[in-house]
């Protein structure tokens, strides 16, 4: 049987706070219904085993009582981090999983009042618990498969681009049409018309092109002024299927950009990149296929800015979460003509602290940042930026983030790798300027916690700039400037 003790105070700063462990959550349902959980009353069994622990190192476990005769096990690896549950539910982490993990975050204050933790240090895990985690260090530990015979990998390549070129050529002759017989005449045809030639560029292989085509068909019901966005749609379309047709005269980052964007497969290339890597924000994206979840980092030492992405089936969220706000000793390795997109490839330790804001920078030196990332890809509609010195301020149009004012003095870099930089504090033409907010931003509910967390003074904030405007995804109060504020 695990033996217990009572986490010593030194240990306590490694302790998530709760508005991380909520950030975790896929939903909002799932956030209250993990808040409910997050009490001692349903739990038995619970235990955590520090880094210092012989067995289950990096792990905490518990029982959940549930409307069953059985009672669900939960377990959290958190060097991952990773989870398991016995629940049948398909979110992930799971409503028990999230209140394991806030009951043992509410601890750090329990054990500041001199109370006893609720989940306490036990020298080594429980059966279920540790095989779990065993299965885990087996899988991390497995040596690589052997390359596979590289020729008909090449050939199964040729036959593929053939076929993605058969398909840019049709897309080609049906834009062609559709600018002959006039713009008016899409607003008629419906949506059959745009379904059936997104199917073709799934036959050939092109799931990029055919995502094009589907936002295409959803532009003539947009509502005012949708002639000229399906305008400007169809420009990018016709762009990148010129590009593929052309990829042997481009350079090679754009050929890889264009691969990418046409729906082949990246693969992370280049050197790796050991930093103390913050977590600044994590949320899912969803269609009737897949689920997709975006992770940004900053690493504080390199300065760049990466981004990781995972995936899960339709209705199931990633495996793959983060705890906003903390920073993990990790390496990286970027893709090739993927901007900052990177994989994880190694954890060297669990997630601590967090380490303050990124750096940043004002408005004008955001939209510089993101005008040159079109020049490597212009097909790009979200670029991550750090404003500094920013409030929040009504418009008649609507809500936008703007500069506090010149002669606040710092240094500012913005995007991947510290691409630009300006001192507002003693540049005489500096001025001051605002950008929009998208509107599917000022649709939610972050927006009021950026305006509540603002109160009239400026912070940091950061997010996603494009040519819809800007979308807050995290913030950080001068008051303290330690505590990641997520906005989604």
């Amino acid at each position: 049987m695990a033996t217990r003790t009572v986490v010593p105070m030194t240990e306590q700063g490694e302790r998530w706070t709760s508005e991380q462990v909520l950030a975790l959550a896929p939903d909002d349902a799932s956030r209250k219904a993990g808040s409910k959980l997050g009490t001692p009353g349903p739990w038995s069994g619970t235990g955590w085993g520090g880094q210092g622990a012989k067995e289950g190192a990096g792990a905490l476990w518990g029982r959940c009582a549930g409307s069953g005769r059985t009672s669900y096990r939960a377990a959290v690896d958190l060097a991952g981090p990773a989870y398991t549950c016995s629940c049948p539910s398909r979110k992930f982490p799971c409503k028990h999983v999230l209140g394991l993990l806030l009951l043992w975050a509410g601890d750090a204050h329990e054990d500041g009042d001199g109370t006893a933790a609720r989940v306490t240090r036990a020298e080594g895990a429980p059966d279920w618990a540790e095989s779990w985690l065993a299965e885990r260090r087996t899988r991390a530990a497995a040596a690589p498969a052997a390359p596979a015979d590289p020729e008909p990998a090449r050939r199964r390549t040729e036959r593929r681009a053939a076929r993605i070129t058969a398909g840019a050529q049709e897309l080609e002759r049906r834009l062609a049409d559709l600018l002959r017989g006039g713009l008016a005449a899409a607003e008629q045809t419906g949506y059959g018309l745009w379904e059936e030639t997104a199917a073709r560029m799934v036959d050939a292989q092109a799931p990029g092109l055919a995502s094009r085509v589907r936002e295409l068909g959803a532009l003539p019901g947009s509502g005012p002024g949708w002639p000229v966005r399906l305008l400007e749609e169809c420009a990018l379309t016709h762009l990148l299927d010129q590009a593929w047709l052309a990829g042997d005269r481009l350079s090679a980052p754009l050929a890889a950009t264009v691969r990418i964007r046409v729906g082949l497969t990246a693969s992370p290339e280049g050197p790796v990149l050991r930093d103390r890597w913050q977590v600044l924000a994590q949320y899912d994206t969803a269609d009737a296929r897949l689920t997709t979840r975006r992770i940004w980092l900053y690493g504080h030492d390199g300065g760049h800015t990466a981004l990781l992405l995972s995936y899960g089936a339709a209705g199931r969220a990633p495996q793959r979460a983060l705890p906003v706000g903390t920073v993990l000793d990790a390496a990286l390795r970027p893709y090739e003509g993927g901007g900052p997109r990177a994989e994880l490839v190694e954890q060297f330790a669990a997630p601590s602290p967090t380490a303050g804001p990124p750096r940043g920078g004002p408005v004008g030196a955001a939209l510089d940042a993101y005008g040159r990332a079109l020049t490597d890809d212009p097909w790009l509609d979200a670029w991550p930026v750090t404003l500094t010195d920013v409030v929040p301020a009504r418009a008649e149009y609507g809500w936008q983030l703007a500069d506090a004012g010149i002669g606040r003095s710092g240094t500012s870099a913005i995007g991947t790798g510290n691409t630009d930089t300006r001192d507002i504090g003693t540049d005489p033409t500096a001025t001051r300027e605002a950008i929009p907010l998208t509107q599917a931003a000022q649709e939610r509910a972050g927006l009021w916690r950026l305006i509540a967390l603002s109160g009239g003074g400026p912070l940091t904030v950061f997010g996603e700039v494009g040519h819809q405007g800007f979308s807050p995804l995290a913030a950080w109060s001068p008051a303290a400037p330690a505590e990641t504020v997520p906005l989604m």
